[in-house]
């Protein structure tokens, strides 16, 4: 069993930046690829980014690309999300979510672990 806690998130204005953490449970983080997603209310649940084991090759999502940043440090098994340059629309609840199988996927579906979510509001 994997357990995953988000933090970080908070209310900022237009322009600032966040930087969200993600600390893993169990021994073997280093072999699990990461995800982050997000959703706003009324939506469904959005891919943000994803970061392969050793932190060595990632993939974003159009709408944030040159904006967000995805690393990992395994000796402290977390996963980190750097927001910045932050738009209203980015107001959401942000998820990080582990694969025990390689790969680094967009679908929702292929994540065996979620964490509880943080909350991430932009104000205009």
């Amino acid at each position: 069993q994997v357990q995953l806690v988000e933090s970080g998130g908070g209310l900022v204005q237009t322009g600032g930046s966040l930087r969200l953490s993600c600390a893993a449970s169990g021994r073997t983080f280093g072999n699990y690829y990461m995800g982050w997603f997000r959703q706003a209310p009324g939506k469904e649940r959005e891919f943000v980014t994803a970061i392969n084991w050793s932190g060595t090759d990632t993939v974003y999502a159009d709408s944030v690309k040159g904006r967000f940043t995805t690393s990992r440090d395994n000796a402290k098994n977390t996963v980190y999300l750097e927001l910045n340059s932050l738009k209203p629309e980015d107001t959401a609840i942000y998820y990080c979510a582990a694969r025990t199988t390689p790969g680094i996927y967009s679908g929702s579906l292929l994540y065996d672990y979620w964490g509880q979510g943080t909350q991430v509001t932009v104000s205009s």
